[in-house]
């Protein structure tokens, strides 16, 4: 990890209304650190709290929830007006690009438009950079893709550009979350690769979010594994998969050597 991380969250407590005048914590002192430049998984089962973790590092609880305790910070400054960071210094890739898309306008109109936003381009250059990020998470051809509308696109296709929005705002760190959901194994590695080399090449510091501890193990330089709303173990992918420790981290790590077996016999 690096000395000096891009994103740093201390402390981070999520909770809910239960009853007349109670509440159900569901993240319980999450701590956390993306470095510039590095790539950190977060796992766990599904209602880990994992994808919840995430919405919250960026301000979207969905209500009735609350951040009630803890605090996020980029390149060390309390990032409480974290909306004026979404999007540009965060990029958020979501799962299920198709649904995530907006299906009334073109894919070109969505990316020249998030571009538009941010300042970072007008007319046709806002245009020309969005024909610039197709091509650079491998859309071709993009004057095509430019033009389509999300039904248009297939599973892989619609990703991909979830991805190109996320990177429309020339963020420092992108967060993804499950950004291969629903997508076939020969797609997802495509996409996991896709997003490595991106991150790679930019500098980007990553937070990627699934419950496939195999989809992670060869994208990520770092495991955090979360339950029920904790992070219980964390350290090197290779010593995580290699001399797991907590319960739930043994039971992913056996999940993901049943699952690469199975595709080897296939």
């Amino acid at each position: 990890m690096s000395p000096d991380p891009l994103l740093e969250v201390a402390g981070l407590e999520v909770a809910f209304p239960k009853g007349r005048s109670g509440r159900s914590r569901v993240l319980n002192g999450v701590s956390l650190a993306v470095g510039s430049g590095e790539r950190v998984g977060l796992v766990g089962a599904s209602g880990s709290g994992k994808s919840l973790t995430a919405l919250a590092i960026l301000g979207l609880v969905p209500e009735p929830g609350e951040i009630c305790a803890g605090e996020v910070r980029v390149d060390g400054a309390d990032a409480g007006g974290i909306g004026n960071l979404r999007g540009g210094v965060i990029g958020l890739v979501l799962q299920e690009g198709g649904s995530a898309l907006n299906p009334t306008f073109s894919v070109g109109y969505q990316l020249a438009e998030t571009i538009r936003a941010h300042g970072i381009g007008r007319g046709k250059g806002a245009r020309q950079r969005a024909l610039g990020l197709l091509d650079e998470v491998a859309l071709e051809p993009a004057d095509t893709i430019f033009r389509a509308y999300p039904h248009q696109l297939s599973g892989g296709q619609a990703q991909r550009v979830m991805i190109a929005l996320a990177l429309a705002g020339e963020p420092r760190l992108v967060i993804a979350d499950e950004p291969t959901t629903a997508l076939d194994v020969i797609t997802q590695a495509r996409i996991m690769d896709l997003l490595g080399r991106i991150c790679d090449e930019r500098g980007l510091g990553l937070l990627l979010v699934s419950h496939d501890l195999a989809v992670l193990a060869g994208s990520v330089h770092r495991l955090l594994v979360m339950h029920e709303g904790r992070i219980v173990e964390q350290g090197r992918t290779a010593t995580i998969l290699a001399e797991p420790v907590h319960p739930e981290t043994r039971r992913l790590v056996a999940a993901a050597h049943r699952l690469r077996g199975g595709e080897e016999r296939a």
